[in-house]
């Protein structure tokens, strides 16, 4: 009766520790999102300019979808804002249960993981997104004229690059479960062709667009992802092994000493 109180106990303080991180993040990203607010006019004219550089100019088809827009893109940005905030509500919520190993490489991934979102969201958008759009706009021809919706516009935006941050993790993940033994390069080769067809499902299933050339523009980075996170656990292996035979060297020539002491 009592192991049975003490592990409902267990449960009941996990869920109340699970709700107390939501409600800190929720809480940040509405804060940040209100000061984010203010920033939006500048934010939208930078994610715009692959439609203005070719001359196009948005349009808005009802009363608020200008101020909806700027709403949602604020969420988005204060979401982004508010990573390192979530991140470790996160680790604490995490690391007790887990041995001091894994809670070490646990924060390592916890301070690098906003840096590397960032760093994909920022490689969607200047190497993948800014091409794609004006490459797609080119069909147009001189006879069309497109007639692009701010909030569709934004939207498709968003949804296009936030994948971006998620998968520009896997190399972090990679190194870290690597370095764990979890993930071995062998397996990871092993199941390269499993990989080329889940990139390219998950690209045809994420891509806002039905349209294959914007599936490629975002699978071709994801499969590259993956051959580099197959490229750094191979090198965490080299260095973990180094490791482990420097260390058996040193134990066996402590054991000789201690033999050859009379």
């Amino acid at each position: 009766m009592g192991k049975s109180d003490d592990k409902e106990m267990s449960v009941t303080g996990h869920l109340e520790e699970l709700r107390r991180v939501l409600i800190v993040s929720v809480i940040a990203i509405v804060i940040l999102a209100i000061g984010a607010y203010f920033f939006t006019d500048e934010v939208m004219a930078v994610l715009l300019v692959p439609v203005t550089s070719a001359g196009y100019k948005p349009v808005v088809t009802y009363v608020t979808e200008a101020f909806l827009t700027k709403l949602k893109l604020a969420v988005f940005m204060g979401f982004l804002a508010s990573l390192p905030v979530i991140l470790w509500q996160l680790w604490g919520f995490i690391a007790p249960a887990l041995e001091k190993p894994a809670r070490k490489y646990l924060l390592l991934f916890v301070f690098s993981s906003f840096f590397f979102f960032i760093g994909g969201i920022s490689f969607g958008f200047f190497g993948v997104y800014k091409y794609g759009v004006a490459f797609l706009l080119k069909f147009a021809g001189p006879d069309l004229v497109p007639m692009l919706t701010l909030g569709k516009y934004i939207s498709f935006t968003i949804w296009f690059l936030m994948p971006f941050g998620f998968i520009f993790e896997l190399p972090l993940a990679s190194f870290i479960l690597g370095r764990l033994g979890i993930v071995s390069s062998s397996f990871l080769k092993k199941n390269r062709k499993y990989a080329l067809l889940m990139t390219v499902m998950l690209s045809a299933a994420i891509t806002p667009t039905p349209d294959a050339i914007t599936c490629l523009l975002m699978a071709g980075p994801m499969y590259g992802l993956f051959e580099l996170s197959v490229l750094i656990v191979r090198l965490t292996e080299r260095s973990v092994a180094r490791r482990k035979a420097r260390e058996e060297a040193e134990e066996a020539e402590e054991a000789a000493r201690e033999g050859a002491t009379p």
